[in-house]
C-alpha cells in the first residue's frame, strides 16, 4: 500500500492544471479503475509514479483484497493500460459522473400544505450550495421550535460555524442520552450530509403522528451536524469536487489541508494515517490540532460528561459498511462486540429492505483497513459511547463519491429504515 502514498503527493499537481474558465478542477477524460497490484507492491509504486493517477478511496474493502480505485488522467491512458495490471473499469469518464450529479439546485423553501411548514421534500433532490444547507437547518428548527434549538460545535479554519440542531421529546431540554450524528467530515462526501438531513427530517415531520419516532426522541436527545468540514465542503463546491480534508495551510509547506478524521486525539499516531501534509490522511502536526476536530470533539466530550452518549455515527461514503470499533488495531475488541454485531446485521438488514442495498458490517480494521485517529476509537473509549459508529454510504464504487442526485432520496429512506431498527433495539 505504500503506492498509494506517492499518489496522494502526485495527484494535486496533476489536477492544478486541469482548470475551467471558473477556475475550477476538470476531471474530464479521466478513467477510475479497480486495480489488483499484485504481491510487489513496491514495483507497483515505481511503475505508477509517472502516470499522476489520484487515489479515490484509500483502500475501500478488505486490506487483503488488495484493491485500490484510482483516477487516470487521459494522457496517461496508454501508459496505463501498457503496466497490464489486473483492473476492472469503473468509470469512463469522471468528468461525465461529476456531470451527471446535476447542477447545484435553488433552495425549494417550504412545503406550504405541511402542518409546521417544513422544508420540500424536493430538497432530497438534487444537491444545494453550502448556505442553503444551513437555511435547511434553520427551517427545520423554526418547525419543531418547541423541541429543538440550533447548536455550533465551534468554528473552521476560515472561520465558518460548525452548525447543527438539538432536538428532544417530552422529557425536555438535554435530559437524555444522546445519539450524536454528523456529516461531511470528509469534504466530497456530499451524500452524507444529505441522509443526516434526511433522518432529522423524518425525526421531526413524524414526531407528532407516529408513536414509534416519539418514542425515539422521547428516550434520546439527538445532537446532528450534517456538515462539520464546512470550508472543505465549500471548496469542492467552487474548485474542486473531489477534494477531501479540510483547507487549513502548515508552516514549512505549500500542501493544504488536513483529514479530520485522522485528527483524533486518541491512537492518534498509528497506522492508516499519514505523517505526510501532502497525503489525503494527513493526521495534522498535533493530535486533536484541527479546529474542526476541536469543535466536534468538544461537544462529544460535553456529552459525555452530561446524560452520556448511547449511539454516536460518523456518515461517510462510499462502499456500504456498517463499522464499528476499532480502527486502530485489528485485534483489539470492543467489550461488546457481540452487540455490536447483533445490532450491525439487524440494521443492515433494514437498509437492505427497500431497494436491496446490501451493507456489509464488521470491525473497523478487520473489515477495512487501520485508521488511527478516527473518531470511532475516540467516542468509544474517551467518550464511553455505547456505540461509536461509522457508516459508509451508496454505492460500492460505479458512481462513488459523485453519487447522482436522483439516488439521495433512495439513500436517505433505506438509512432510515436502518435507524429506525437501531433506535428500537440499542
Amino acid at each position: 500500500m505504500m503506492f498509494l502514498r506517492s499518489l496522494f503527493l502526485i495527484a494535486p499537481l496533476a489536477v492544478a492544471s486541469r482548470l475551467d474558465r471558473q477556475g475550477k478542477v476538470v476531471y474530464d477524460g479521466y478513467k477510475i479503475f479497480r486495480v489488483a497490484p499484485g504481491s510487489d507492491v513496491a514495483a507497483f509504486e515505481a511503475q505508477l509514479e509517472s502516470l499522476e493517477a489520484m487515489d479515490l478511496t484509500h483502500n475501500h474493502g478488505h486490506t487483503e483484497d488488495g484493491r485500490f480505485d484510482i483516477a487516470v488522467p487521459p494522457e496517461s491512458l496508454s501508459a496505463f493500460d501498457a503496466l497490464n495490471l489486473s483492473s476492472q473499469v469503473l468509470s469512463d469518464d469522471l468528468g461525465a459522473d461529476i456531470a451527471l450529479e446535476g447542477n447545484l439546485a435553488e433552495y425549494p423553501g417550504l412545503d406550504v400544505d405541511a402542518a409546521a411548514a417544513l422544508p420540500s421534500l424536493s430538497w432530497f433532490s438534487a444537491y444545494h450550495a453550502y448556505a442553503d444547507h444551513l437555511t435547511f437547518l434553520e427551517d427545520i428548527q423554526s418547525s419543531f421550535s418547541d423541541n429543538s434549538e440550533l447548536i455550533t460545535a465551534g468554528t473552521s479554519y476560515e472561520g465558518r460555524d460548525i452548525q447543527g440542531i438539538h432536538l428532544w421529546g417530552s422529557g425536555g431540554k438535554d435530559s437524555k442520552p444522546a445519539v450524536y450524528f454528523h456529516g461531511n467530515v470528509h469534504a466530497r462526501e456530499w451524500i452524507s450530509s444529505k441522509v443526516v438531513e434526511y433522518l432529522t427530517y423524518q425525526l421531526v415531520a413524524n414526531y407528532n403522528n407516529d408513536t414509534t419516532v416519539k418514542g425515539f426522541l422521547d428516550e434520546y436527545d439527538f445532537y446532528i451536524l450534517p456538515i462539520v468540514n464546512p470550508d472543505g465542503f465549500v471548496y469542492t463546491q467552487t474548485r474542486d469536487r473531489l477534494w477531501r480534508k479540510n483547507r487549513q495551510p502548515r508552516s514549512g509547506t505549500s500542501a493544504v489541508g488536513t483529514d479530520v478524521n485522522r485528527n483524533w486525539p486518541y491512537k492518534w499516531d498509528g497506522q492508516g494515517s499519514s505523517t505526510s501534509p501532502g497525503s489525503e490522511t494527513y493526521r495534522g502536526a498535533a493530535a486533536g490540532d484541527t479546529p474542526e476536530n476541536t469543535g466536534i470533539r468538544t461537544l462529544g466530550d460535553d456529552l459525555a460528561a452530561g446524560k452520556g452518549i448511547k449511539l454516536y455515527i460518523d456518515w461517510h461514503s462510499y462502499g456500504q459498511y456498517i463499522l464499528t470499533p476499532y480502527g486502530y488495531s485489528c485485534s483489539a475488541v470492543v467489550s461488546n462486540q457481540a452487540n455490536q454485531d447483533t445490532l450491525s446485521a439487524g440494521t443492515a438488514a433494514a437498509i437492505a429492505r427497500p431497494y436491496g442495498t446490501r451493507f456489509t458490517y464488521g470491525p473497523i480494521c478487520a473489515t477495512l483497513y487501520p485508521a488511527a485517529g478516527g473518531s470511532n476509537d475516540y467516542v468509544t473509549d474517551v467518550n464511553g459511547a455505547e456505540y461509536g459508529w461509522a457508516i459508509e454510504l451508496r454505492d460500492t464504487g460505479r458512481n462513488g463519491f459523485t453519487l447522482p442526485a436522483s439516488q439521495i432520496m433512495e439513500s436517505g429512506t433505506e438509512a432510515w429504515e436502518g435507524m429506525k431498527y437501531l433506535f428500537a433495539n440499542m
